[in-house]
Order: C-alpha cells, then structure tokens, then sequence
C-alpha cells in the first residue's frame, strides 16, 4: 500500500478533529496544575492517534462492504478502498496493526498512571468499534453526532487533562472496612468539560455537514443520520446553532475564570466562521464547501489552544 493511499484510508487530515482537543486538555491541566508531566502525555498521543486511524480505517472499510450506491464522489472519489484499489487483506492488515498499536501505547499509558485511564479507555475503545462496525453502527443512526462529539470532543480533553495530574489527585478511591470511599474534584472537572463543549460542537459540526452532503447517497444506503430525519434545510440551522453555542462557551467561560483572559483572543476567529458557515450553509456540497466545516472547527480549536499556550508561557515567565 502506498503512503498517499495509506493517508486517504485513514483520512490523515481528519486527525486534528483528536489532535487539538488533546492539545487543550494538554495545557487546561498544565494552566491550572502549573506542571507538565510530558511522559503520559506523549505515550497518550500516540494511542490516540492509531486508535483514531483504526476507527477511520473500520469505518471506511465498513461503507466499502455495505455500499448499495457504488458510483458517484461518496463512493468513487471519497473512498480510498475503492479510489486507489486497495487490497481488502492490506486493509485488514493496517487496522489491526493500528489497533495493536493502540491498545500497546493504551496499556503503557495505564502503567504510568490508574485504573481510572484503563476504564475510559476501554469505553472509547468500545465507543469506537461500535461506531463503525456492528449490525447498526452508531455512524448510521441519529446519534452519530452526540457519540463524535462527546466523546472525541469531550473525553479526550478529560483524558489528557487528568493525567496531568498525580494519581489520586482527581478522582480518589479508597476503602474502609467493606465500605469502597469515592472522592471527585467535580468542581474542576465540570468545569474542564464546559470549556471542552466548542471541541464537541465542532467535531459534532464535522459529522453533520457530512451527513448533509451525504443525506440522498446515505437513504439509498440506508444510513439513517439525523438529517434524514430532520431534512437539509434543519441541519443547516443546527449546524450553525451549534458553532454559535461554541463562542457562547467561550465568551461565558473567560467571564467565570474558567478560562484565561487571553481566551477572548480566540473571538477574533469569529468572523472567517461566520462566513465559512454561511457559505456552506447556502450551498452543502462534498466536494466543494464540505472542508468549510473542517476549516472552521480548525479555526475554532486552534485559536483556543494558541491562548491556552499563550496563558501557560505568561504563567512560566511571570
């Protein structure tokens, strides 16, 4: 398999949907710890990334197998299986090499820090294989945004954001005679979620614009998202409530504390989205204003982890 092929099955530019929200749980925990443990940090990473590739993998290779519409862009372009004809066994291959690779860097990850990783790690890796695989995939039903968002946009943060922290510091767990205690920091860790809704709504925003552009090929497909039951025309409305809510967050959370001050600098990312949004709003097409989404979830996620790194180098420096 070529690399260019390799890239498109795993679709590589789709990554920094888990790269950023990684980034600012990252620099959340070391803004507000004052430390950087680099160790955890890197070996989660390199999990995240082959898990997340797996899933792209599995999901590609799951639309090549139950295709019923095998013409047009979604299928002959969009498709790397079925664009650059690669072989069914070297897909196999790739994901369950990523997989491996994932769970390895997982269970290193586990060893450096608690069983609390182990557990969300075993859910999104559930999450994950049900996403794309099963006899009803989430990515074929309605709650294929909530499931995206949430948990790459929301548990990702989380993740990196408590193995920031030493063991024990955030989630306690302790036993006095048969009685098993259970103690949460829930303040700051409702609030790591708060400031995490623009990575969910983004990444929710990625998966709906999909579905848009999608909605004919994926009824003869019978992909049931939530456009096919809520039509174009109120997905296109949800989808720009949703990038609305993302800078509502953040205008909120800098007010409250919650974020740095420097985070209105981000609001400056407010205007190239409006008008990304608008355009695909007006004219939903795959090929053609697709990437606005993609684009404005870069815009909204890197202006929020370039002030996170700004407020933790001034909290260095002074």
């Amino acid at each position: 398999m070529k690399v260019s092929s390799f890239f498109k099955l795993v679709e590589i530019q789709t990554k920094v949907a888990s790269v950023f929200p990684f980034f600012f749980g990252t620099l959340y925990g070391v803004w507000t710890r004052g430390s950087f443990r680099w160790l955890p940090a890197l070996v989660m990473l390199l999990s995240l990334i082959c898990i997340d590739m797996a899933t792209t993998a599995v999901n590609n290779y799951m639309d090549y197998k139950r295709a019923i519409r095998r013409e047009g862009y979604g299928y002959e372009e969009h498709n790397a299986i079925v664009k650059d004809q690669v072989e069914i066994d070297r897909v196999k291959i790739v994901i369950i090499t990523l997989l491996g690779l994932g769970l390895i860097f997982g269970l290193v990850l586990v060893w450096l820090t608690d069983w609390i990783v182990l557990l969300v790690g075993v859910v999104s890796a559930g999450v994950g294989i049900l996403y794309s695989y099963g006899p009803v995939p989430i990515s074929r039903t309605p709650l294929g945004e909530i499931f995206s968002g949430g948990f790459m946009g929301i548990l990702i943060p989380f993740l990196a954001f408590y193995i920031q922290y030493p063991v024990g510091t955030l989630v306690a767990v302790g036993w006095q005679l048969e009685w098993m205690t259970l103690g949460i920091d829930a303040g700051l860790l409702l609030k790591l979620v708060f400031v995490s809704v623009p990575f969910a709504v983004g990444i929710a925003n990625i998966m709906l614009a999909n579905n848009i552009c999608d909605l004919e090929d994926d009824l003869v497909n019978r992909r049931y998202t939530l456009v096919a039951y809520i039509g174009q025309k109120q997905g296109t409305v949800l989808y720009q409530v949703l990038f609305s809510a993302a800078y509502g967050v953040i205008v909120i959370g800098t007010a409250l504390g919650w974020l740095p001050i420097f985070a209105v600098i981000g609001i400056a990312t407010g205007l190239p989205v409006y008008k990304l949004t608008r355009e695909f709003s007006a004219r939903p097409d795959k090929k053609e204003t697709f990437v606005n989404a993609v684009k404005s979830f870069v815009l909204i996620a890197a202006g929020m982890v370039l002030t996170m790194l700004i407020a933790v180098t001034y909290n260095y420096f002074f």
